[in-house]
């Protein structure tokens, strides 16, 4: 990496480095789920409208959008972070550890809300641009429909954009070290749950029943020839069965077995695909073995397309922050999936990630903790961004 200190953004937001860590680990400790992220909102608004920005609540409350305006100029940008955590029991052993039994910032949610805070602050400060920018706080990022739930109030309406931007850590990547996909980058992603239902006996007598659980049994494994044997070689799809659970005791064959999983793909048509097929062989191999099945099927994600000339501009932005060397620009696509997506159908724009640590745990792990010294390294890259995509301010 070149001498990144030198780079007068990065500098300047490395003086409140510390306030933004302590805002940071506060919220960690303070997790929320899903669309109740009404604490960690009303943190995120008090401090927008410190720094003199305009302030906006939506999804009740648990949403907000931060209103800066500078100059003249009609464009307008906006960027994204979530801000929920995980049902997951955190064995991090941080001092600013979880304090909610069950729950954990386990994904960098509470980092990404601590960089574009950074941003804000940053940008408030020096209004080196022209134009306006929106800051997006969303809630319900991980499967919780938070994206839809703020398009469906009229974000984009409200508070339009001619780019949207996103950030999400990547363990395993130094620090400062940024990396993106042109293209499709993320798989779009669907949940399911399928109810079995035959006729319960005795475990003794089964010939006087239906089995759902030999019905569930049979439907996983057919459901496997979705994927290899209804799409292109070409198109990348995941069909996983998660879990089966179907009886209670030992000797009684039950009346009803459930089973659940997960569906994933690049392209929406593909995901229209896996669905149908995966409904015709779940009901035909249930009904085949004298059983029926219903299926629920929800998409979750659509597939994020990251535009070529948002790409390249936020490519370009975090270079200027760290160095081309320090910069991935074909980074391979990845079939985990954020519905940061569902923005990116309407507007067009870009998502990148940015290291937090070679030592790091995964995410979505009990053990894994956003990296502080990350925060500095992405909220000059938000800031370079506006500056760059708005233009300077008149003189």
């Amino acid at each position: 990496m070149s001498d990144a200190t030198a780079n007068p953004t990065l500098a300047r937001i490395r003086t409140y480095h510390e306030a933004l860590t302590a805002v940071r680990r506060d919220i960690h400790a303070h997790p929320e789920l899903g669309l109740d992220t009404h604490r960690t909102a009303d943190i995120v608004a008090d401090l927008l409208a410190s720094w003199g920005i305009e302030v906006h609540r939506m999804v009740k409350g648990a949403a907000v959008v931060g209103v800066l305006r500078n100059g003249n100029g009609p464009k307008a940008i906006g960027l994204r972070a979530d801000m929920d955590a995980l049902p997951i029991h955190e064995a991090t052993g941080a001092t600013w550890k979880s304090g909610t039994p069950g729950v954990q910032h386990a994904c960098g949610h509470d980092g990404h809300t601590a960089i574009l805070l950074g941003a804000a602050r940053y940008l408030a400060e020096t209004k080196a641009f022209t134009g306006t920018v929106n800051f997006i706080f969303q809630p319900g990022e991980e499967g919780m429909g938070g994206a839809l739930a703020m398009l469906e109030e009229g974000l984009l309406e409200k508070f339009p954009a001619d780019e949207l931007y996103g950030l999400h850590n990547r363990p395993g990547a130094p620090v400062g070290h940024f990396s993106i996909t042109p293209g499709a980058a993320m798989a779009g992603g669907g949940f399911f749950d399928i109810t079995i239902t035959g006729k319960g006996t005795h475990g003794a007598w089964p010939s006087n029943g239906i089995d759902p659980v030999i019905a569930a049994c049979h439907v996983t494994t057919a459901l496997q020839t979705v994927v290899a044997r209804n799409l292109s070689p070409l198109d990348m799809g995941v069909l996983s069965v998660t879990r089966i659970s179907g009886g209670d005791a030992y000797n009684v064959i039950p009346e009803r077995a459930t089973m659940g999983g997960t569906v994933r793909a690049m392209k929406r048509e593909t995901l229209d695909q896996i669905e149908d097929a995966l409904k015709r062989v779940a009901k035909g191999v249930a009904e085949g073995l004298g059983a029926k099945a219903s299926v629920d099927y929800r998409l979750i994600f659509a597939p994020l397309q990251n535009a070529a000339e948002p790409t390249a501009a936020i490519a370009d932005a975090a270079a200027e922050i760290v160095g081309e060397g320090q910069v991935d620009r074909k980074k391979p696509p990845a079939a985990a999936s954020e519905d940061f997506a569902f923005m990116l159908e309407k507007v067009p724009g870009a998502y990148i990630n940015l290291g937090n640590g070679e030592g790091s745990a995964p995410v979505h792990n009990d053990r894994y903790d956003f990296n502080d010294e990350a925060i500095p390294f992405g909220a000059a890259m938000f800031a370079r961004l506006v500056e760059k995509r708005l233009g300077p301010a008149a003189g």
